[in-house]
């Protein structure tokens, strides 16, 4: 058996590994690279994983970095099933035909300012059509199922807890005489998350492919995240501010309604409208709603007596333009949240356009800030900022508010491993998903757990087991 690292591997996007048998050849995830078009076209472009010679894909989750190539790979031949869990299958369409629709925009637009300067027109790595061609191999596998494509393929999802329909997969593969055991985590969630269920813990392996994106970091508590949002809030509202809080459309946007609905119920919050501008966020949130069968038990309890934990009085998702538009000129205290969550693009730029000059409001940083993005410059707390072509005084207050990360820290690594030492650990680790300090820090954490030294392996790396 050999396992080969196509993406993810000493970087966190585009995650793709490749396991082959005699018999069978598996893609585990098939996400793409993010980052400068110049630096991950290519790799987005070329797929060493043969897609006409593989068997069956399996995806782990729904965000872009983990299914956002798929269109790509069907495109490329690809012709098995995508094995995935319903809600996962559900966001993944959703999200690779927004990739497909914002690649297409930015093609036209290229392609525009290409012709003017004599140079080659860019085309999108694929299209909506294709988007759509990849949903329908989606087959769907229910939590704790054991799943038997094949007599020398068995394997089943367990919860990862790290977005809605998150899995980790455990695969049971005969090699040669022998049946091996793989487990790969995906992306691991936190223990005690709101919404979602801890993360799942597995049996001894003969393998583990596991991410390590914030091993070498330790999350503040989310109940405190919950008392400094109301106080956020509020303090705005008694200077009659608005509070702009641009979040990710998949996962952070459901969080936070979620965390507000929690505070009106419990009447911990001063009453301000509140409104959720990102036509994304509001299918993805719709999606939710409906798989509230896979959410933890504070939900199930939460919705005996309140029939929807993404809704409360004052609430209201905007649809269309002239609705967003019409925020800006909203008198009083609000609160707007909007898509990008790195203020990179979307709806929430226009919202920062209008808020950043003035005092009284807040903008509200709610997760992690690449170099270079807008979002970075507001936590620099930068005095100028560039927003479509024109400076911008920074005058408003930017308040950072940690501890809403999907992802295990350092500590929930520890239980998470520690679990697995008691089931007997693992023959080896393979460290993917994250940058080398994180890697290294929970190669120092498993250890104790593998039979062998931890390995961190490199782009298109090759391991025989």
């Amino acid at each position: 058996m050999k396992i080969t690292f196509l993406g993810a591997a000493g970087e966190v996007t585009g995650s793709q590994h490749l396991i082959e048998t005699d018999s069978l050849r598996i893609l585990l995830d098939c996400g793409l690279f993010q980052g400068s078009d110049a630096e991950t076209r290519p790799k987005n472009q070329r797929f060493l994983c043969n897609p006409r010679s593989l068997d069956a894909v399996i995806l782990s989750h729904a965000h872009i970095d983990h299914c956002g190539n798929l269109p790509g790979l069907v495109r490329a031949g690809y012709k098995g099933p995508i094995y995935c869990t319903r809600a996962t299958g559900e966001i993944a369409s959703l999200m690779m035909r927004d990739s497909a629709r914002i690649q297409e925009e930015d093609a036209r637009y290229y392609a525009k300012k290409n012709l003017r300067w004599g140079e080659r027109p860019s085309d999108p790595l694929y299209t909506e059509e294709d988007a759509k061609v990849a949903s329908k191999r989606f087959e769907y596998v229910r939590f704790g199922h054991w799943e038997k494509p094949s007599t020398d393929l068995k394997f089943r999802f367990l919860h990862a807890g790290h977005i809605l329909g998150s899995a980790i997969t455990e695969l049971e593969l005969k090699d040669g005489d022998d049946w091996k055991r793989i487990v790969f985590t995906g992306d691991l969630g936190r223990r005690n998350l709101p919404l979602l269920e801890d993360p799942e813990t597995v049996d001894r392996c003969d393998a583990l492919i596991c991410e390590s994106t914030y091993a070498d970091r330790v999350h503040p508590d989310t109940d405190n995240v919950k008392v400094r949002l109301s106080e956020i809030i509020c303090e705005a509202s008694r200077r009659n501010g608005k509070v702009i809080i641009p979040a990710f459309s998949l996962g952070r946007t459901q969080m936070l309604i979620y965390l507000l609905n929690e505070l009106r119920n419990e009447n911990a919050m001063c009453r301000v409208p509140v409104f959720v501008d990102s036509p994304l966020a509001t299918r993805l949130t719709d999606i939710h709603r409906d798989h509230a069968e896979i959410m933890d038990d504070d939900v199930r309890q939460t919705l005996l007596n309140d029939d929807d934990i993404f809704d409360f009085e004052g609430l209201t998702y905007i649809r269309s333009q002239d609705e967003s538009m019409a925020l800006n000129r909203h008198k009083g205290t609000c609160v707007i949240i909007s898509a990008s969550g790195m203020c990179e693009s979307g709806r929430i730029v226009h919202h920062l356009k209008h808020a950043v000059t003035e005092p009284e409001n807040t903008i509200l940083i709610i997760g992690f800030q690449a170099e270079n993005t807008l979002g970075r410059r507001i936590v620099e707390r930068r005095p100028s900022l560039n927003i479509f072509g024109r400076q911008y005084q920074l005058n408003a207050q930017v308040v950072v508010l940690n501890g809403l990360s999907a992802h295990a820290d350092a500590e929930d690594f520890r239980w998470w491993f520690g679990a697995l030492q008691r089931k007997g650990g693992t023959g080896q680790v393979f460290l993917v998903h994250g940058e080398p300090a994180a890697a290294k820090a929970l190669s120092e954490i498993v250890v104790d757990v593998s039979d062998e030294p931890p390995i961190i392996p490199e782009f298109n790396q090759s391991f025989e087991l």
